[in-house]
């Protein structure tokens, strides 16, 4: 299978455990990150398919904290790993909107299933990078990056791309449901942004290049969650 991995994981022998499962799966291809530092490292500089992530990591940030970094700068798929089951951590974890969340001591089974359906999710979001929007003039191809922000108008949305603006005959909630979710943050009841065209945060504004948009209170929390402000 070529594929490649990061193991975000402190403890040696369950990261070496896991190289195992991955390798009989036919993965050759696995990088190893015992830190938070040590795998924002490792994402900035080589692409991964896909990352197995400890919420505990023994430093100031955990798991859920990479998390964040990586729905915000990479958006590679992540599965967390780990012992930790409580309410609360729970409830930090997913917001990240992990693709599965395992709980320690794992079986080679759950950890096999898991990663092949995260995968192969995986693989069909690549395939499905683009959307079509109906005008009036035809139907048009639209890449999902070119995408800045969205903007609620009664039973309609504009989107707002770098170098055009579309109107579409749908409202935002149902078009937020076709979009990839790691990738867009709703700022307002008729506002949502892609993450990665986020610039700036000021005056309970969202900043995109030369335009900003409203953060409105009851998304406020949410919103912060999902940008990881540091």
């Amino acid at each position: 299978m070529d594929k490649k991995i990061l193991i975000v994981e402190d403890e040696p022998l369950i990261a070496k455990d896991l190289s195992f499962i991955l390798e009989d799966l036919g993965i050759r291809t696995v990088e190893f990150a015992m830190s938070y530092d040590d795998a924002i490292l490792s994402i900035k500089n080589q692409s991964f398919d896909l990352i197995l992530l400890d919420v505990n990591l023994s430093s100031d940030k955990d798991g859920i904290d990479l998390a964040h970094e990586i729905n915000k700068s990479v958006q590679v798929p992540f599965i967390f790993i780990t012992s930790y089951y409580n309410t609360s951590t729970v409830a930090r974890a997913k917001v990240t909107n992990p693709l599965a969340y395992l709980l320690k001591p794992f079986n080679q089974f759950d950890i096999r299933i898991n990663v092949e359906m995260a995968l192969y999710k995986s693989d069909q979001s690549k395939e499905n990078s683009t959307i079509y929007i109906r005008e009036k003039n035809g139907t048009i191809q639209l890449e999902l990056t070119e995408i800045k922000f969205l903007e609620a108008q009664d039973n309609y949305t504009k989107i707002f791309c770098a170098d055009k603006e579309l109107m579409v005959s749908q409202t935002l909630k149902s078009i937020l449901a076709k979009l990839p979710a790691p990738d867009f943050v709703r700022t307002h009841k008729s506002f949502a942004a892609r993450i990665d065209h986020i610039t700036m945060i000021k005056g309970g504004y969202a900043f995109l290049g030369e335009d900003k948009i409203p953060i409105g209170r009851s998304y406020k929390a949410e919103f912060q969650e999902r940008i990881s402000i540091l």
